[in-house]
């Protein structure tokens, strides 16, 4: 099972929804980062369940502990190990379901694959695995910060049909963070927060778009054939739970475009090149160019949903299913540091490539 991530900067994430905890190891940290296990938890905690009315009511601390790599407050070269206790885990609401496939979760692929499955709530399939993502992305963001004050934020874009009027450029961490739903435009934000509400009521469930900025990103990361720096983001975001979309810059918009309407044309400010726009969304080539990194990721509705549903059994049987357990109505303002983590992750490991090629 491939739970590596990364090629300089590796991570590797380990544990279940319903087990005894949730972690993972980081190895190629820098050695003399000053780190707390304070800034890991700050993003733990946006992450973390039972946080707002509009999700899932699973009451995790999420507390981080940090079992290696880390003495007196600074990285020694070594690999970090963080665990994350289950303390809220209730497998036993998953026993009626135990060999029911339920709609558009990974039950039937995953046993499919592997012959065997861990039925507690997705086991390995559920997005607590994410845990681990953020609590290394929370590491890697501090590299990023320390060696190049490259800035990552990410936000709600759109919720269901309801989107929102956001200047990548401008957007700030207080904005982001003053609703429940993690949107900065406020007006979209009380727009979200009643449509996911009543959607929940209905016992059912919405998608929608973050999207990421990720600001002073030197020119020169990425490579220009296979590991094409936008190509490494959409793996990274891709590969979290529910994500079913992914583009950068002007995206699919910009296929309505004509040539001489896209091009971002060329300037100099202070003997600096830039771009007089960014449809290009901060990548050439796969190559970063020193503009703002601009990507969305679209993620689907919730699949665990209390409405029934008609699906089958282990053994072909038809079955009803009303799902039982805690789930979130709308998965968007939890995935927002997760999107953040996943960034980070691919931006630190090829800051770290690209010294070693070119110093």
């Amino acid at each position: 099972m491939a739970s590596t991530f990364g090629h300089l900067f590796r991570i590797t994430t380990f544990g279940e929804s319903h087990g005894g905890g949730v972690g993972v190891v980081v190895d190629g940290c820098p050695p003399r980062l000053p780190i707390t296990v304070e800034e890991i938890q700050r993003d733990l905690d946006r992450r973390r369940p039972g946080q707002s009315q509009i999700t899932t009511p699973r009451d995790e601390p999420d507390r981080a502990e940090i079992l290696s790599g880390v003495f007196e407050g600074q990285t020694i070269g070594s690999p970090i190990a963080i665990v994350v206790r289950n303390t809220d885990a209730r497998p036993s609401a998953y026993e009626a379901m135990k060999d029911t496939f339920r709609p558009s979760h990974a039950d039937y692929t995953y046993e499919a694959k592997y012959g065997i499955r861990n039925w507690q709530g997705g086991g390995r399939a559920s997005a607590r695995e994410t845990v681990g993502r953020v609590a290394a992305g929370a590491i890697a963001r501090k590299v990023l910060a320390v060696s190049a004050e490259v800035e990552v934020l990410a936000y709600v874009k759109q919720v269901w049909t309801i989107g929102a009027a956001i200047d990548p450029g401008a957007v700030t961490l207080p904005a982001i963070e003053a609703n429940a739903v993690r949107c900065p435009d406020a007006a979209a934000a009380t727009a979200m927060i009643a449509r996911i509400e009543e959607a929940r009521r209905a016992g059912d469930s919405l998608g929608g778009i973050v999207e990421c900025v990720c600001r002073r990103v030197p020119p020169g990361l990425g490579e220009p054939v296979f590991d094409k720096l936008e190509a490494d983001l959409a793996r990274a975001v891709m590969s979290l739970p529910a994500s079913k979309g992914f583009e950068i810059g002007s995206g699919f918009g910009g296929t309505a475009l004509t040539g001489i309407e896209h091009n971002d044309p060329f300037t100099s400010e202070g003997g600096r090149v830039r771009t007089v726009t960014n449809r290009s969304g901060g990548v050439q080539g796969g190559i970063s160019n020193g503009e703002d990194i601009v990507f969305r990721v679209a993620f689907k509705p919730t699949a665990t949903i209390a409405q029934q549903q008609q699906t089958v059994d282990r053994s072909g049987h038809a079955v009803t299913l009303a799902a039982k357990g805690r789930h979130d109505p709308c998965v968007l303002p939890r995935a927002v540091p997760m999107v953040e983590a996943m960034a980070c992750l691919v931006l630190v490991d090829h800051l770290l490539r690209q010294r070693g090629q070119c110093g």
